[in-house]
């Protein structure tokens, strides 16, 4: 787990987000419509970054018991994307036994992938993901194309 694929930035309006970074001169692919995405990827180099709604990120991270938005919780992800469902099984029980927090044990995701989230020993929430449809570029980095 030696790379940051992609950082998730929780909003609390996603057109109006994308709209101000759009202003700044980011190029994104957005899942969904325009007046109404479920996600947007910037095309960013490096680390990605990605929008999606507050409440639903807190969802992401433990339905049942989401953090709370309102009180601690930023609004803030960071994520692995493995290349395996074996990969984010290895690397949560990895940072569990390194001190960390598993929030949501590994699971099947809403959007047909397999992940969990951790919180590391300072509150920050890991996402650790695997998409079997997933590919990636020479640097490891996540290939997000335009839909």
């Amino acid at each position: 787990m030696n790379r940051l694929n992609l950082i998730t930035l929780g909003t609390k309006d996603i057109v109006k987000s994308h709209n101000f970074f759009k202003e700044l001169g980011f190029d994104t692919s957005i899942r969904g419509t325009e007046s109404n995405p479920a996600i947007i990827f910037f095309k960013n180099n490096g680390t990605r970054i990605a929008l999606y709604p507050l409440e639903e990120l807190a969802k992401d991270v433990n339905e049942k018991h989401p953090p709370d938005i309102s009180n601690g919780f930023s609004g803030i992800t960071l994520a692995y994307n493995a290349k395996s469902m074996e990969d984010v099984d290895e690397i949560l029980n990895k940072a569990e036994l390194a001190g960390a927090t598993i929030q949501k044990q590994p699971e099947k995701a809403g959007w047909g992938g397999y992940g969990g989230y951790f919180t590391d020993l300072d509150g920050y929430y890991w996402e650790v993901a695997y998409g079997e449809d997933w590919e990636f570029d020479d640097t490891d980095m996540l290939i997000i194309e335009d839909q």
